[in-house]
């Protein structure tokens, strides 16, 4: 590759603040952007976690925090965005992995109950929204512009027969929030884009993927044959958060395998 090509995806001398950092795809995401040069926060809500993975990007020979927090409440969400801006001195990169949990809560449409659907809301939605709120205000301040990274599903796009109501409801709306928000920041120079996997083989899904007949029917509709893996998600979060993507915003890249291209 081309020196001044390569470039446009290196990370130097950015700081990335990755909620959910030290899940499977958070950490996996987390690692892959110091490996590409940024100082990376690791969000995560049990400290233990979040030190972590910090330690083992730290032992890689790249820089990295552990900044734990619940980013479901304004004010630790906050608290870790300040800590990730007083320690490395800006903040360029939110990466939101925090989300999933639709496997634990399998409901039919109609009997979908409360509490199962504020706990899904929760997790996935209003994590993206206080977490990205938090990280943004500080970008918009220095005026270098940034980036946002959501993740949200091909269920965002496809129904499935499981009961999977909250947990579409939720990825639908981060794939709009994506929209909106890359029109609204866009002035700032924030690009705000999303990627949407299909099944990721992350402990997660492990119910659901451990079950071989649900897992053969979801791969006999995927015509790459195979669900997802947190490598896939690497190159797209990378090209999402560096100058590669400058003229990209508002976009939700479907990551599946070609599940969607056959519906």
């Amino acid at each position: 590759m081309d020196p001044s090509a390569a470039s446009l995806f290196s990370l130097d001398g950015r700081v990335a603040f990755v909620a959910g950092g030290a899940g499977a795809i958070g950490s996996a995401i987390a690692e892959a952007l110091g490996a590409a040069g940024a100082r990376v926060a690791i969000c995560d809500r049990t400290a233990e976690r979040a030190q972590a993975v910090a330690a083992k990007i730290t032992a890689a020979g790249w820089e990295a925090i552990a900044a734990p927090a619940n980013v479901t409440s304004e004010a630790e969400a906050e608290q870790a965005v300040a800590a990730t801006v007083d320690r490395f001195g800006r903040l360029d990169i939110i990466v939101n992995a925090v989300g999933g949990g639709a496997g634990k809560v399998i409901f039919s449409a109609e009997d979908y109950p409360r509490d199962a659907w504020d706990w899904i809301m929760e997790l996935n939605l209003r994590s993206t929204l206080v977490a990205t709120q938090a990280a943004v205000k500080p970008m918009i301040a220095a005026g270098r512009g940034g980036r946002v990274l959501n993740i949200s599903s091909v269920r965002a796009q496809l129904g499935i027969s499981t009961g999977y109501s909250a947990y579409v409801a939720a990825k639908g709306a981060i794939s709009s929030l994506t929209r909106q928000w890359a029109t609204e920041w866009a002035k700032h120079g924030i690009n705000v884009n999303a990627i949407a996997p299909t099944f990721v083989d992350t402990p997660q899904v492990a119910m659901l993927l451990g079950d071989p007949a649900f897992k053969a029917s979801v791969v006999s509709r995927v015509p790459l044959g195979r669900v997802g893996e947190t490598s896939d998600l690497i190159g797209p979060a990378i090209f999402f958060s560096s100058d590669a993507s400058a003229f990209v915003t508002g976009q939700v890249l479907t990551i599946d395998g070609g599940l969607t291209a056959t519906q």
